[in-house]
């Protein structure tokens, strides 16, 4: 059975979470809603929601964890090379926060086709957590026009990505790349990456323990938070 929560039902533990050969590995609770409130319990506990269109609330807690550690991205000589170009183009802009909710219909815009997770719901929930400070999206322009993107939620010293979009070749590992500096010049070792894929893999991304994940975060969601988010990095 997965459990059901009502608006003041506390999230069940993450161990409890469904196994593969239950059907539905990570899954932990359904129901609830997106506000801030449980959002940020959410995070702070391991968990995030994934669920379609038509679908209750679905929260998960996948096992592995997918995370990238922020000294372990993986700067490889073509995206270094791409990096520079970005860098070394006055049309080109880095940006923090100027444009999260488009960022976000971006990315829904992007996985239309397939189904994606992020409904309007989804997306007046986050920017919700953006007004409130918890939300953040890496940005490139070119010309005036935002061209790439990531988004994600930072509590403490924790970043957890949510997705990526780009309008133009490569610009979307350039946005992360620039979130990636930044979080290591804010201490900030660690991006939850929820699940495994081989694109994250091939950026340095690694499946650790979610026991191992959970205990990682709890401590640094206590940390103080980031203060300022401003474009400081450069090539490595």
């Amino acid at each position: 059975m997965i459990p059901w929560l009502e608006l003041d039902t506390p999230f069940p533990p993450v161990d409890s979470a469904l196994t593969e050969t239950q059907g539905v590995p990570g899954l932990v609770a359904a129901g609830a809603d997106l506000s801030p409130k449980r959002l940020l319990d959410a995070y702070q506990n391991g968990i995030f929601p994934w669920y379609s269109e038509g679908q209750p609330i679905l929260w998960w807690s996948t096992d592995p964890r997918m995370v990238l550690y922020t000294d372990q991205f993986k700067l490889s000589r073509s995206l270094k090379k791409t990096l520079i170009k970005f860098q070394n183009n006055p049309q080109v802009e880095f940006k923090f926060d100027a444009a999260f909710e488009v960022v976000m219909r971006h990315c829904a815009a992007l996985r239309e086709h397939q189904g994606t997770w992020i409904s309007d719901q989804m997306i007046a929930a986050y920017t919700e957590l953006h007004r409130l400070g918890y939300a953040h999206s890496s940005e490139v322009w070119i010309d005036g026009e935002l061209v790439a993107g990531v988004y994600g939620v930072c509590i403490g010293r924790m970043f957890y990505g949510e997705s990526m979009f780009t309008l133009v070749r490569d610009a979307s590992k350039v946005a992360l790349a620039q979130l990636v500096f930044f979080l290591r010049s804010q201490s900030v070792p660690m991006i939850d990456c929820q699940q495994e894929t081989n694109h994250l893999a091939s950026l340095g991304a690694t499946p650790i323990p979610r026991a191992d994940f959970v205990r990682w975060v709890r401590q640094a969601v206590l940390q103080p938070p980031i203060l300022t988010w401003k474009i400081c990095s450069t090539v490595d």
